[in-house]
């Protein structure tokens, strides 16, 4: 598995987590990819493929399989804004579940990030989709 698959496998693994993944989940998957290198550069049949891809194993393997195989071809680097992109995409709707809480623990425990480094990383985008102005 490439990097970039890898990358995309962790967005998707995310939006996957609670055993669905509609239209408006896909395209946030989509938006959160759309300007990083290599998407960017690439069509929207390139794009379909990739996807088509993990897909499969994602429907024949499930989540955790897709997180095993995508994790060791990341660098730290990319593990941490993998991360990120995780977590941007589970709060995005600002109702996480269950699932999603567990898929993010899950996927913290098992990243090669310097200790406390992930807590940091999902306080820090758990703080931007805070809805702190409600009455």
């Amino acid at each position: 598995m490439t990097d970039a698959e890898a990358f995309a496998s962790i967005a998707l693994a995310a939006v996957a987590c609670d055993g669905t993944l509609d239209r408006e989940e896909a395209h946030a998957l989509r938006r959160s990819l759309e300007f990083r290198t290599p998407y960017r550069d690439r069509t929207e049949q390139e794009m379909g493929a990739l996807f088509d891809r993990l897909l499969v194993t994602l429907r024949e393997q499930g989540v955790d399989q897709l997180v095993n195989e995508a994790l060791p071809a990341l660098t730290t680097i990319q593990q941490e804004t993998a991360l990120a992109v995780a977590v941007q995409l589970t709060h995005a709707d600002r109702d996480v579940s269950d699932a999603e809480s567990q898929f993010l623990k899950q996927l913290c425990e098992r990243l090669t990030l310097p200790e406390g480094r992930a807590v940091l990383v999902m306080e820090a985008i758990m703080a931007l989709h805070r809805d702190c102005l409600s009455g």
